[in-house]
């Protein structure tokens, strides 16, 4: 049975950049940790998940996301300057760096990564884009387990 709309999945995957580096895997050393989510939930990029809409149980498949499918084009007007003492402290203290990721909660709870691009005297200016916006995606998506809705 091919799967559909409000069905649960199990998957194993790899994903990969463009210069053939690993961003992501349910894999780790020895240890598999399957992605589980429920088809229509948002809860995947859209392209991984109109990929995964149609597989069968067992099933594998090779893909290449664009950005539109994936964590969309870089936006420029998604760059935000705050003021350098609103910035908490690393957990090892250090200066806050061009370069360095922070981990901030949106006003849902949720974490979500910022880059540092430019340290001033009184303002840090950070890039609110994802990290893999902008870029092309490239899966290895094989199906565990299906419970149909």
């Amino acid at each position: 049975m091919t799967i559909s709309e409000g069905d649960k999945v199990k998957v194993v995957y790899e994903g990969k950049l463009e210069d053939g580096s690993v961003f992501d895997s349910s894999t780790h050393g020895d240890h598999s940790h399957p992605l589980e989510f429920e088809i229509g939930s948002g809860q995947v990029i859209p392209g991984f998940e109109n990929t995964v809409k149609g597989m069968e149980k067992g099933e594998s498949k090779d893909i290449e996301l664009s950005p539109e499918n994936a964590y969309g084009e870089r936006r420029e007007n998604l760059q935000r300057d705050v003021p350098k003492n609103s910035i908490p402290p690393t957990p090892d203290g250090k200066e806050v760096q061009k370069g360095m990721f922070l981990t901030i909660k949106t006003p849902q709870g949720q974490n979500f990564p910022v880059k540092i691009v430019d340290v001033k005297e009184e303002t840090v200016t950070l890039d609110l884009n994802h990290p893999l916006a902008g870029q092309k995606l490239f899966f290895k998506i094989e199906i565990l387990d299906v419970t149909k809705k």
